[in-house]
């Protein structure tokens, strides 16, 4: 039976390194980002890498995987988020993520399911809603 969560997302660290020339437009970077998970998903530190393609100066998409570790609604285990976004040239963050079919562990072990988040510039933290099943 689906179920859905929800919590807050915060941001740990945020380290970006260009690839490619940074003069050119579109420009591309890589982003390594540690968040951390409360509420239905309790994880801290998880490890997340970003490809992200800047349109703009304030602009553009990223792609990215994520590896949380803790609790979905008390149970213990691992998975992974593939993640899908944009920004905003006022800096809102929209971004949609789905579990990597195989990718859950322990008391997570047929996880699936996907979900959201919106962040507006300069948040500290913001809310997610996560839709899932445990088959």
């Amino acid at each position: 039976m689906p179920a859905q969560t929800t919590g807050c997302i915060s941001y740990a660290n945020w380290t970006e390194q260009p690839i490619g020339s940074v003069a050119t437009s579109p420009r591309l970077a890589r982003a390594c980002v540690t968040n951390n998970f409360s509420g239905g998903i309790e994880a801290d530190r998880t490890a997340c890498e970003y490809t992200i393609v800047y349109t703009s100066d304030k602009t553009g998409t990223f792609t990215g995987l994520e590896l949380l570790t803790g609790r979905l609604d008390g149970r213990e285990g691992s998975f992974v988020l593939e993640e899908r976004g944009a920004f905003d040239a006022d800096g809102t963050v929209r971004c949609t993520f789905e579990v990597v079919p195989g990718s859950a562990t322990g008391d997570l072990v047929g996880l699936s399911g996907s979900g959201s988040f919106r962040c507006e510039a300069g948040s500290p933290s913001f809310p997610y809603t996560f839709d899932y099943r445990m088959d």
